[in-house]
């Protein structure tokens, strides 16, 4: 079926259907243009608070991973041995990990101050 235009040329059905999209696409977008300042706003608004938001949750989880990690005992503990090898040899596999906190064989070291020289 072919349908008369100005353009003396017969359209087919695909380029009507093409012409009326992009009229129904224009009529939208004349529709639409009105708010897209104030839609802007808000969207640009709303992707700095949620990038707010990020930052803070990683600085809040950060905050609470490190309190957990201050409790960990191991290196004040007389078991504890310095080398990457073997940690702790009462429970090696809890050395200097979160399941070490509250260990029940934590002995604080006796650490002693070097003699300070004095005279020459």
């Amino acid at each position: 079926m072919l349908i008369e235009t100005r353009l003396e040329k017969p359209l087919t059905i695909v380029d009507f259907v093409l012409v009326s999209f992009l009229r129904s696409l224009y009529q939208l977008i004349e529709w639409v243009q009105p708010m897209s300042v104030p839609l802007c706003l808000i969207l640009a608004w709303t992707i700095v608070g949620i990038a707010l938001w990020s930052v803070w949750s990683a600085i809040r989880d950060g905050v609470t991973r490190a309190r957990t990690m201050h409790q960990i005992p191991c290196a004040e503990c007389k078991y504890f041995t310095q080398n990457y090898h073997l940690k702790c040899p009462v429970h090696p596999a809890e050395a200097l990990s979160e399941a070490a906190i509250g260990c029940h064989d934590f002995e604080a070291a006796q650490w002693q101050q070097p003699a300070m020289k004095t005279g020459r």
